[in-house]
């Protein structure tokens, strides 16, 4: 099976502030888009990060064929505990997923 990261255009992690991270899935058509915004569910994200199913913000933004998912972050950002300050190794989870 396809690894995500194969088959859209660019998958991307990245500080939506202190507190949160968002993963853009730039898909690049609408096709990829369709299959990755029913493929994708948000409890399999959830369990992915280790985060609360039910504080996770999802975007399904399809004129950019884009989704976007943020979600708290492990731990505040700067803190002794965070281990990726810009949150942008975060991305790799999802990029490296079979669909």
């Amino acid at each position: 099976m396809p690894k995500l990261g194969e088959l859209v255009e660019k998958v991307r992690s990245k500080n939506a502030g202190p507190f949160w991270v968002t993963v853009d899935i730039f898909c690049g058509r609408p096709d990829l888009y369709e299959l990755v915004r029913t493929s994708l569910p948000t409890s399999l994200v959830a369990r992915i990060y280790g985060a609360d199913e039910g504080a996770i913000k999802r975007f399904e933004i399809a004129d950019l064929n884009v989704v976007k998912l943020s979600f708290p972050r492990p731990s505040v950002q700067g803190t002794l505990k965070d281990r990726d300050m810009h949150g942008a190794a975060l991305a790799v989870l999802i990029d490296e997923m079979e669909l």
